[in-house]
């Protein structure tokens, strides 16, 4: 389910066919008003805790195939990470769609105040921990892949996946590529482990 709303949430992004990295500027003027783009953002926030399960199973499978170390470090990894990807979540994008009622003149006035949170001004530098999540999965693929915890495909899928999917905002095509490519490998897993 999780790489899923993933794919949901970035085939919300405007612009998909038209890569292009964006400052926070335009990231602001995106957001405004964009209802399906603040559902695909809450979307994700709500999937963090999914990511939290699964960094979870995986450190178990692997650490129960001898690769204990590599579990601890790409969960822990893989946690925090996902932790900062709920705050950026919060502070970036579901603030936006607060604003959304104000008028042109109340949104310029807050402009400022927008420019300093999407440059990720004071503690919301905090927010760069986001990097650790293709770094926590990406371990916990590696040592799923090495230990032989998990079917080499649905590794090699999920490794693959994890190290497009934080790609830069702007070229949201990436992210929803990589997404594709973790559900090809996650869900059929996932499915299997439902059916027992």
């Amino acid at each position: 389910m999780m790489p899923l709303v993933f794919v949901l949430a970035f085939a919300t992004h405007p612009g998909l066919l038209r890569p292009r990295v964006l400052g926070p500027e335009q990231l602001i003027d995106r957001a405004r008003g964009n209802r399906l783009l603040h559902t695909g953002h809450a979307l994700v926030t709500v999937n963090t805790a999914l990511m939290i399960v699964v960094a979870l199973h995986l450190g178990r499978i692997v650490t129960d195939h001898g690769a204990g170390w590599a579990g601890l470090i790409g969960t822990v990894l893989a946690v925090l990470g996902t932790v900062a990807l709920t705050a950026d979540k919060g502070a970036l994008c579901l603030t936006m769609s607060a604003l959304d009622g104000l008028s042109d003149d109340e949104f310029a006035a807050a402009r400022p105040a927008l420019s300093a949170i999407f440059a990720r001004k004071g503690w919301l530098w905090m927010l760069w921990g986001i990097v650790l999540i293709p770094v926590g999965f990406a371990v916990l693929a590696i040592a799923a892949l090495t230990s032989g915890a998990c079917s080499p495909w649905v590794a090699v899928l999920l490794l693959v996946g994890v190290l497009f999917i934080g790609f830069p905002d702007g070229a949201e095509i990436v992210n929803l590529g990589a997404a594709v490519t973790m559900a090809a490998g996650l869900v059929p897993y996932g499915l299997a482990l439902i059916m027992g």
